[in-house]
């Protein structure tokens, strides 16, 4: 079995579990893009109402990531993702029949309580090597990045043959489509065990909380999604007062503007990574982000000044969606990263929660300007943040199995890595049998790394 490539089982499993993710996004967000303007003609709707209905998902999300995880250390991992898939398919169903503002809160609350993520990241962990679990999660994000942006576009359109509420209907059903993959497709786990580098270790929350370089991060992703959230309680609704589009035909905006969004972000991460210059291509996603909300708040009354506003948004955080996770990964200590992920995502699905309540509450009092003007201080608050950052360095973590053999002379094999020019950080967990190592990228090609690594290889 050679470690650089994957094995059948293994493509099969990341293949799988991404489809089950990009499912559950597109069920999810498909509705984003009309909410604000269906939840407003539900009985009982005040903005305050519509925002906290929009992001209330986010603070179930937030607290059942953790819960799903720990049961499904406890009953598996397959009876836990397909718990999670039912009680989000029956919010789904609920918020498809809300009669009411309140009823749809119920329901989007259910869909939040159904967090599938962490879970899945963990059977994915389950499933590959540790040489293979980078690339597993790097197709798994990809496919998630994907999936939103096909939502955001595909949700408007669709809404020219079937109701928004019917849009719910459609997320049960692909909830129950990623069930039947998970059962069909997703090989059986042969042991479950705790993974270091995706799950949580509660132990070492407090120190990475307060990390100053991870605290900038997270604080990034909670202005993102908050801004994103609040702007989407607004958006909806101010194209529809503005430029007269209906709900059915805003996808007219959203699709030659993620198109082109998409094709920027991607230019970008590239020459960032290839100039290595995340910094610099990092604080103009922001100021992209913050000159998109400049534009929607100078009150677009054209379809074209909205389509190149809403683009210029969707550029921006598109490419700060993908910046940040690889951030966190490359700051974080590479023994504790699933520790840090876990502290990341509490921190965006609390954005998606304090954006919605904040962004009703504030459309309530003062309109769209109102909202556009608080995302607007939140970017200029961010990007000062940003300018405090240091340059990222270029590092990559990788995680090697330690026969127990070597684990007696394990402080010569540290000592002859650490000496590896370029080599950052050498940790070994003796209960696991594992070594995490973090590098410079260079130094996985040099010569006394590759001898270090097969000794440890072809002892296992």
């Amino acid at each position: 079995m050679h470690a650089n490539i994957m094995t059948s089982d293994e493509r099969r499993a990341t293949i799988s579990l991404s489809a089950i993710m990009g499912l559950r996004m597109i069920g999810l967000f498909m509705v984003l893009p009309v909410f604000s303007l269906y939840a407003s003609h539900l009985p009982g709707s005040t903005p305050m109402l519509i925002g906290l209905a929009m992001g209330i998902y986010g603070l179930a999300q937030a607290v059942f990531q953790i819960t799903f995880g720990i049961l499904s250390d406890r009953i598996g991992r397959k009876p836990a993702i397909l718990i999670s898939l039912i009680i989000f398919a029956a919010g789904s169903v609920i918020a498809g029949t809300a009669h009411s503002i309140y009823m749809m809160i119920i329901g989007r609350t259910l869909q939040g309580i159904g967090a599938v993520g962490s879970t899945i990241l963990a059977l994915l962990a389950d499933l590959t090597r540790e040489e293979q679990r980078t690339k597993a999660m790097m197709i798994t994000g990809i496919t998630i990045g994907t999936s939103f942006s096909i939502a955001m576009f595909v949700g408007p359109i669709l809404t020219k043959w079937i109701s928004v509420g019917d849009l719910f209907y459609l997320a049960a059903a692909l909830a129950a489509v990623a069930a039947a993959i998970l059962y069909i497709y997703v090989p059986a786990p042969q042991s479950l065990r705790w993974h270091r580098d995706t799950e949580p270790e509660f132990s070492s929350f407090m120190h990475l909380l307060f990390e100053p370089q991870l605290a900038r991060l997270n604080a990034g992703i909670f202005f993102l999604h908050a801004i994103f959230t609040a702007s989407f309680v607004v958006i909806p609704i101010s194209l529809h007062e503005n430029t007269g589009l209906a709900a059915n035909q805003q996808w007219e905006i959203y699709l030659p503007a993620l198109l082109a969004a998409l094709v920027i972000s991607m230019a970008c991460i590239g020459m960032a990574e290839r100039k290595q210059k995340v910094k610099q291509f990092f604080l103009g996603g922001v100021l992209t982000l913050l000159l998109a909300e400049i534009m929607l708040w100078g009150c677009v009354h054209t379809a074209l000044a909205a389509t190149v506003s809403i683009g210029l948004f969707f550029a921006g955080f598109t490419l700060l969606e993908a910046f940040l996770p690889s951030l966190i990964s490359r700051t974080a200590p590479a023994a504790s990263k699933g520790s840090a992920m876990g502290i990341y995502s509490c921190a965006q699905y609390s954005g998606i929660f304090v954006g919605g309540v904040l962004g009703g509450w504030i459309y309530g009092k003062y309109h769209f300007s109102g909202v556009y003007l608080f995302c607007v201080i939140l970017a200029i608050f961010w990007s000062f943040l940003v300018l405090r950052m240091r340059q990222p360095r270029y590092l990559v973590t990788q995680v090697l199995r330690v026969a127990p053999a070597l684990q007696s002379s394990w402080s010569t094999f540290a000592a002859s890595l650490r000496q590896i020019p370029g080599m950052v950080e050498v940790t070994l967990i003796a209960e696991e049998s594992l070594a995490y190592l973090k590098m410079e990228r260079n130094t996985t090609k040099d010569p006394d790394f590759i001898r270090l690594k097969e000794q440890l290889q072809s002892s296992n």
